[in-house]
């Protein structure tokens, strides 16, 4: 167990991404249910839905799940909106999750009743005031992660930064984790857990399109990019994305419409260069739209429910962890009892 294990609940140190387009309520109870930090992503999503959303999750799964919201997207007055209709529909134990900071009327919200509060950052600087405004946890990404960027340095010199500084809080990273090897790595360098999105892309509950969830498996780390282009909607923030017809061109097309998606019965015109990601729901120029993706990725090679993902990941986790001594003792116990 580690402090992010034990604060949140969860018998893994891992948090699932909360992946606009990706993690819907069928993801995170899977992953919930599994032990690990499944969370819904609630991106633009308007509060009585919203609200739905997190009922569908909470009838589920009775582990402990979060949200995730996005204040730089939808602005601090539709934050507060989210919030003030999830909060009431959390289950005691759920968490939540900001990519970014909140501001502090939004932090207080989720203070005053009484979850953990969990805050990505990008930057030393931002860790602190994450902390000023009372994370539990923080979530420290690296540029190695895909999807928006909120910083410069790899995840390792940033977890450095941050735990040199603040050696008492509970952090987590986020980039480059797709095995339990990498989670353990990760807390061998200091973290508390992490977090992983691309490795859940391809779940069989993720609502990525199937297109978007072949792409990321058959991927490599070096088929991503960082870039600024798809901005519509999400402006002033690169992402790592996987290599398309936009991003190898020389010239910037028209920001026509070239794909729908339909989100509760009604079709939403998507426009080249758009931040949504192709979602089950969408039609049209798939291979055109974002498709956010890690380098991790040349880990991730296969489509498989999300719990068979995480049982995975917790084997291989306690592997990694388990002292030389006792690998080789347990072996040895192992060969004694086939030779009887």
């Amino acid at each position: 167990m580690t402090r992010l294990a034990t604060r949140l609940g969860l018998a893994l140190p891992l948090l699932q991404a909360g992946m606009g387009g990706v993690a819907g309520p069928g993801l995170c109870a899977a992953v919930s249910r599994a032990g690990a930090g499944g969370t819904l992503a609630l991106y633009k999503e308007p509060p009585a839905r919203a609200a739905r959303l997190v009922r569908e999750v909470t009838a589920a799964t009775h582990r402990p799940f979060g949200v995730n919201l996005i204040p730089e997207v939808t602005g601090p007055a539709a934050c507060l909106d989210q919030l003030r209709a999830v909060l009431p529909e959390l289950p005691r134990g759920a968490f939540v999750t900001f990519f970014g900071l909140p501001d502090a009327r939004a932090a207080r919200s989720v203070q005053a009743a009484g979850h953990p509060l969990v805050i990505q950052v990008g930057t030393l600087a931002d860790a602190g005031t994450a902390l000023e405004h009372g994370a539990d946890v923080l979530v420290l990404q690296g540029t190695e992660a895909g999807g928006h960027l909120l910083g410069r340095l790899p995840a390792s010199l940033l977890l450095a930064d941050v735990r040199a500084r603040h050696p008492r809080a509970v952090l987590a990273v986020a980039g480059g984790i797709a095995t339990g090897g990498d989670l353990a790595g990760a807390v061998a360098r200091g973290a508390d857990g992490a977090v992983a999105g691309t490795l859940f892309v391809p779940a069989a509950e993720s609502t990525a399109h199937p297109r978007f969830k072949r792409r990321v498996v058959e991927a490599v780390a070096d088929d991503t990019l960082v870039t600024s282009l798809f901005d519509i909607g999400w402006p002033h923030r690169p992402h790592r994305v996987l290599r398309n017809p936009l991003t190898t061109s020389a010239r910037r097309a028209p920001a026509s419409f070239i794909a729908t998606t339909r989100v509760d019965g009604r079709d939403h015109p998507v426009p080249r260069y758009s931040a949504a990601v192709p979602g089950s729901g969408t039609t049209g120029r798939i291979e055109e739209m974002a498709m956010y993706c890690g380098r991790s990725c040349t880990r991730v090679t296969d489509r498989q429910p999300a719990a068979v993902t995480v049982a995975r990941l917790r084997r291989e986790y306690e592997d990694a962890r388990r002292p030389p001594t006792a690998a080789r003792t347990s072996g040895s116990r192992r060969t004694a009892r086939i030779e009887e």
